[in-house]
């Protein structure tokens, strides 16, 4: 079997990316992993299949590195509403549907994609870290000296510990930057590691941010893989509206592959 594939980025983010609105493209867990893989494959963090949708710009199904359909990814959404636009879907305003509802994108003169990420409604907070789901759960956990943690060792330790472990969670390790902006790192469930950057978890970083006032909130973000920001309305201390992740998406390279 020959496969035709596309690979974006969204700050580091990584994503093979398949054009799937013929319908023909099944692929198995292990097929999936194995074109994730950074060695045997094509590697990336996650696959994405554009398939068609009726009522919706597209759908989005997305897929982790071990090959497990997975829960909403931010970057991967703003990735794809890119990936939509190169392949000639010609829209100022995107609508599509993933795992956890419908999304709005936007993709604006400057070149970053802005996407409308769902309400939160609830925010729990747990020995001095926070528990919220932005499309995907996250553990948010306030630290200093992030650039010398060791985000595998420590995220981990949190992933598989008696609460997470069946279920996963993401942990983000967040450190206020004197100019106000959040530094974040990411370890992932699915992928197992940290990655360079987590759209729902730095969106979740956000929104648990101690400065966020009530009211219009833009927060700017810096991970390993670059620059975003997240804008959106806080209610009270449980209800966030208006969400928008905005960042880059890059398009990287394309090729055929055989399975």
């Amino acid at each position: 079997m020959q496969l035709d594939f596309n690979k974006y980025q969204g700050t580091g983010n990584d994503f093979i990316v398949i054009d799937n609105r013929n319908k023909l493209v099944q692929l198995t867990q292990d097929q999936i992993a194995h074109l994730c893989h950074r060695r045997f494959g094509i590697g990336a963090d996650g696959l994405m299949l554009l398939n068609l949708q009726e009522g919706f710009d597209f759908e989005m199904k997305y897929y982790n590195s071990d090959g497990a359909e997975g829960s909403m990814c931010g970057n991967g959404g703003r990735c794809l509403t890119q990936f939509a636009r190169d392949a000639g879907i010609l829209n100022s305003h995107y609508s599509f549907i993933a795992s956890d509802g419908t999304h709005e994108a936007i993709i604006e003169k400057t070149g970053w994609v802005k996407l409308k990420m769902s309400d939160v409604q609830s925010v729990q907070e747990q020995n001095g870290a926070f528990i919220l789901n932005t499309g995907s759960p996250h553990y948010i956990q306030q630290v200093t000296h992030l650039n010398e943690l060791d985000v595998f060792l420590e995220g981990q330790k949190i992933r598989y510990n008696a609460q997470f472990k069946n279920e996963g969670i993401n942990v983000n390790f967040v450190e206020q930057q004197p100019n106000g902006s959040l530094m974040v790192r990411t370890y992932e469930r699915g992928v197992e590691d940290e990655t360079y950057s987590c759209g729902t978890g730095v969106t979740a970083a956000a929104l648990s941010n101690k400065n966020a006032i009530i009211g219009f909130n833009t927060v700017s973000i810096v991970t390993k893989g670059g620059a975003l920001t997240v804008e959106f309305e806080k209610k009270d201390h449980q209800r966030y509206q208006n969400i928008w992740l905005c960042g880059p998406a890059t398009f990287v390279f394309k090729g055929t592959i055989a399975l």
